[in-house]
C-alpha cells in the first residue's frame, strides 16, 4: 500500500460529543462552534433549554401562583386595566377568570412550541442577512443549531431566576424582570418611559453572551468568508427586531 493510500483511509478525528459540547459552549466556544458547524444537530440543546422554560414556568406557578402573575401584568398595562374597569364587575370577573385559565397555557405553550418556531424565525432571518447579503456560504441546519447552543445560557439564567424567586415572598418577585442583569433593574418601571425600559431589560447580560456566542458560531460555519465583526452585526440586526417591535408595542399600550 502506497502512503498516498494510507493517507486516504486514515480514519479522522471524532468530533465531539454532546456532553463536551454543552460544556464547550461555556469553556471552550470557539473549538464547540466549529464541531457545531461541521455537524449541525440542535435537539439537544433545544431540548434543555425547553426543559429549563418549563421548569420555570411550573415553579411560577406553584410559587408565585397564577392570580399574581396575572395581578403584575395587568399592573404592566395601564390602558388594559382601565378598559377592564369600565365592565359591569361580573364581566370583571369573567375577564380575570379567563386570564387565569390562558396565562399558564400560554407559558406552556410557549415553551413547547413557542421557542422552536422563534429560533427557525430568526434563524431564517439571519441566514437571509448572512447568505443574501454578506454572501457567506452557510446552510439554514448550521445556523439554526448554532442559535439551539448559543442559547444556552439561557439555562443559567433560568436557573438563577428559580433561585430568586425561591428566596423572595411571592409578591416581592418582579417576574418582568427578576435579575439585576441588565439597566433596566435600576430604573422605576411605572414613572419610566416603557419603550426605553423594554431597551434596557433587552440589554442583559445573557442576551450579550447569547449574541457572542451567536456570532462565534457564524464565523466558524462561515470561515474567512465573514468577520467577526460581522457576524456580531448580522446577529444583532436580528436581535434588534423583536426587541424594537416589544418595546413599541410595550409604549403604545402603556
Amino acid at each position: 500500500m502506497t502512503p498516498e493510500n494510507v493517507s486516504a483511509v486514515a480514519p479522522q478525528p471524532a468530533g465531539m460529543g454532546e456532553l463536551s459540547r454543552i460544556a464547550g459552549v461555556f469553556f471552550e466556544p470557539a473549538k464547540t462552534f466549529e464541531d457545531v458547524a461541521k455537524r449541525p444537530s440542535f435537539l439537544t440543546p433545544l431540548l434543555l433549554v425547553i426543559v429549563a422554560s418549563l421548569v420555570y414556568t411550573f415553579v411560577l406557578g406553584q410559587h408565585i401562583g397564577w392570580d399574581r402573575v396575572v395581578q403584575q401584568q395587568m399592573e404592566m398595562s395601564p390602558k388594559q386595566v382601565e378598559r377592564i374597569a369600565q365592565l359591569p364587575a361580573d364581566q370583571q370577573e369573567s375577564a380575570r377568570q379567563m386570564q387565569l385559565k390562558i396565562a399558564p397555557i400560554t407559558k406552556y405553550a410557549g415553551s413547547i412550541v413557542g421557542l422552536p418556531i422563534l429560533y427557525l424565525v430568526f434563524a431564517g432571518i439571519l441566514l437571509g442577512i448572512v447568505r443574501g447579503m454578506m454572501s457567506a456560504p452557510v446552510r439554514y441546519k448550521q445556523i439554526y443549531a448554532i442559535m439551539c447552543y448559543a442559547a444556552l445560557p439561557v439555562i443559567v439564567q433560568t436557573g438563577l431566576k428559580i433561585v430568586v424567586m425561591l428566596l423572595k415572598k411571592p409578591d416581592e418577585f418582579n417576574i418582568l424582570n427578576p435579575l439585576a442583569f441588565n439597566p433596566a433593574a435600576f430604573m422605576d418601571y411605572a414613572s419610566s418611559s416603557k419603550f426605553l425600559y423594554v431597551i434596557a431589560m433587552s440589554l442583559d447580560v445573557f442576551t450579550i453572551w447569547g449574541v457572542v456566542l451567536s456570532a462565534i458560531g457564524l464565523k466558524a460555519a462561515a470561515g474567512k468568508v465573514l468577520s467577526f465583526g460581522s457576524a456580531i452585526f448580522a446577529v444583532v440586526m436580528v436581535w434588534a427586531i423583536p426587541v424594537l417591535l416589544g418595546a413599541t408595542v410595550a409604549e403604545i399600550f402603556s
